[in-house]
């Protein structure tokens, strides 16, 4: 099985009375669809900062992250077709972690 980074960009952090039911609507969708496949729920992450070797750049926001294993791109995308996240309007980056 290979492993994949999935990070969740496009969404601003909700407010806090909406949080709750968004968590565990996540948190359900993730046990049923998921199943053995997360191997890192993850969490949100807010902008820190960032770092070059020169050049200011525009920072690019990661709303939060995942980490799953799936047979293949293919079998990724299948497995979060119908994410919670897209849903709201949201959009999903599946990036393959590659052993060294």
């Amino acid at each position: 099985m290979t492993r994949f980074l999935i990070t969740y960009h496009g969404m601003p952090y909700p407010e806090r009375e909406v949080i709750e039911p968004l968590r565990r609507a996540l948190r359900e969708w993730t046990e049923k669809s998921l199943g053995s496949a997360l191997v890192d729920f993850g969490t949100p992450l807010l902008l820190g900062g960032q770092l070059s070797d020169g050049q200011a750049t525009d920072a690019v926001q990661i709303d939060g992250y995942t980490i799953i294993e799936a047979r293949d791109l293919a079998d990724a995308r299948a497995l979060l077709a119908d994410h919670p996240y897209l849903a709201r309007g949201g959009t999903i980056q599946i990036n393959e972690c590659v052993e060294l």
